[in-house]
């Protein structure tokens, strides 16, 4: 497998529901596509226990589109979406999957606060 290399990260401001809270994230894109990425298979958003790659290892891994309840997350987190053919994710602030953030595409991380948030959504596009 050949290396993977991440762009600088940038600091940026989140649509939505973060910037209703103020909080901010950082943004970042890796170069090229895998099947497995810092312990993130390919077609699955995975979120990591502190903003950093964890060593690998995910805290949490979701595939299927659809929403999923957070549950007891708090503090910044690295988001990160391996997808592919364009899928997205967005963070939630009701646990049904509505008032969300803008979309993370394909192959993009943010280290944001999950405090807010209280649902994932994985879209097709």
């Amino acid at each position: 497998m050949g290396k993977i290399t991440r762009n600088v990260t940038v600091a940026a401001f989140v649509a939505g529901a973060v910037l209703a809270t103020g909080t901010t994230a950082q943004a970042g894109q890796v170069s090229a596509q895998q099947s497995n990425y810092q312990g993130c298979n390919l077609g699955y958003v995975c979120l990591y226990s502190y903003a950093g790659w964890n060593g690998g290892s995910p805290e949490h891994r979701y595939y299927d589109y659809g929403v999923y309840k957070l549950y007891d997350e708090y503090g910044v987190h690295r988001w990160f979406n391996n997808q592919t053919g364009g899928a997205t994710t967005r963070l939630c602030i009701n646990s049904d999957g509505t008032n969300c953030t803008s979309k993370l595409s394909s192959w993009a991380y943010w280290d944001i606060d999950l405090t807010p948030y209280n649902s994932i959504r994985l879209d097709p596009s």
